[in-house]
C-alpha cells in the first residue's frame, strides 16, 4: 500500500513561498494602515486649519485698519504689526459693527452724521436707531454690553494707537482720542451723547462706523512641545480700559497650532496658521493654510 505526501523540497518550497509573501504582505498592511491613519490625520488638519483662516479672516476683513496691533505676550506692550518681527503671541483689532449695519431690513445704525444739527454735546445720526443697536448687542455679548459700552470712529479721522486705549487707560479726552466713547439719548432714538468729556475739540466727521467690541488672538504657545491652542476672545473695550485678557470673552479656535503670524503690507494683511499632529512610529505631519486680507 502507497502512501502519498510531500516531498523535502516540496516542503522547502511551500516554506519559502508562504515567508515571501508573509514579509510583503505584511507589509502591504502596514503601508495601507499608515496610509489610512495620513489620509485622516490630513483631513483633520486640512478641514480645522481651512475653518480657523476663514474664521480669522472674516472677523479682520471689517476691522478700522489703523487699529490693528500686536504683542509679544498678554502684558506686552503693543506696537504696530510691520513694526514687529515676527514673534508675537497677540494680534488685536477693533472692528465696525457690521451685524447692526446691516440690520435685519434696514440698518440699525446708518454711518451718516448729520454735521448741521450735530454739536458738541450730541451726534444726530439720521435712520439710526439706537433701541435696536442696544438690543443686538445685548444679545451678542450675553447681556454684558450695550450701545453705552459702544464708541464711534470718524471715517477719514487723523488716527494714532494711543487713541484706541490698546494701553489698558479708558479714554477721558475725547479730543485727544481716535474711539469716541457714547451713550445713547433716551427718547431720541437716533443721537448718540459722549459717555465721558464732550466732543469739543473732535473733528467730526460725516461718516463714521460704530464698533462696540474689539477682537483679540492670542497663541498659548508652549515652548517645550513647540505647539499651542489658539484662541478668540471678543467683548471687551480698551477704550474704556478693558484688556481682554481679564475682561473679553474667549473661544478656542484651533489646537495644536504651531505656527500663527500676520504680515502686514501696507492695509493688506496676510494670515498663516500652522498645525502639526503625531502620526505613527515618532512621525509627524503638519500643514499651513494662508489668507490675504484687504
Amino acid at each position: 500500500m502507497k502512501r502519498y505526501a510531500f516531498t523535502m523540497l516540496e516542503l522547502i518550497f511551500v516554506i519559502v513561498i508562504m515567508g515571501i509573501i508573509g514579509k510583503f504582505g505584511v507589509e502591504f498592511l502596514a503601508q495601507a494602515y499608515k496610509s489610512f491613519i495620513f489620509s485622516n490625520v490630513n483631513h483633520t488638519l486640512q478641514s480645522s486649519s481651512a475653518t480657523t483662516v476663514e474664521f480669522i479672516a472674516s472677523r479682520l476683513q471689517h476691522r478700522i485698519k489703523d487699529s490693528v496691533i500686536v504683542r509679544t505676550g498678554k502684558t506686552a506692550a503693543f506696537t504696530t504689526l510691520s513694526d514687529l518681527n515676527g514673534n508675537y503671541t497677540v494680534l488685536e483689532w477693533v472692528a465696525g459693527d457690521i451685524d447692526g449695519f446691516r440690520g435685519y431690513t434696514t440698518p440699525y445704525w446708518s454711518g451718516i452724521a448729520d454735521l448741521n444739527i450735530s454739536t458738541n454735546v450730541i451726534i444726530n445720526s439720521p435712520e439710526t436707531n439706537t433701541t435696536a443697536v442696544t438690543q443686538l448687542i445685548d444679545k451678542l455679548s450675553y447681556r454684558n454690553s450695550s450701545i453705552n459700552d459702544a464708541a464711534l470712529y470718524f471715517i477719514g479721522s487723523d488716527s494714532h494707537r494711543d487713541g484706541y486705549g490698546w494701553d489698558g487707560n479708558a479714554i477721558v479726552e475725547q479730543s485727544t482720542a481716535v474711539m469716541h466713547p457714547i451713550n445713547g439719548v433716551v427718547g431720541q432714538i437716533s443721537q448718540f451723547a459722549p459717555a465721558v468729556d464732550d466732543f469739543s475739540g473732535v473733528t467730526m466727521r460725516e461718516y463714521y462706523k460704530l464698533a462696540w467690541t474689539a477682537y483679540a488672538l492670542f497663541l498659548d504657545y508652549d515652548a517645550a512641545t513647540k505647539m499651542g491652542d489658539l484662541y478668540f476672545y471678543y467683548d471687551y473695550q480698551p477704550w474704556n480700559g478693558q484688556l481682554f485678557y481679564n475682561d473679553g470673552k474667549k473661544v478656542l479656535l484651533m489646537e495644536n497650532v504651531s505656527t500663527f503670524r500676520a504680515i502686514a503690507i501696507g492695509d493688506i494683511i496676510k494670515i498663516q496658521v500652522c498645525t502639526k499632529s503625531d502620526l505613527i512610529a515618532e512621525e509627524t505631519y503638519s500643514i499651513c493654510k494662508e489668507k490675504t486680507i484687504f
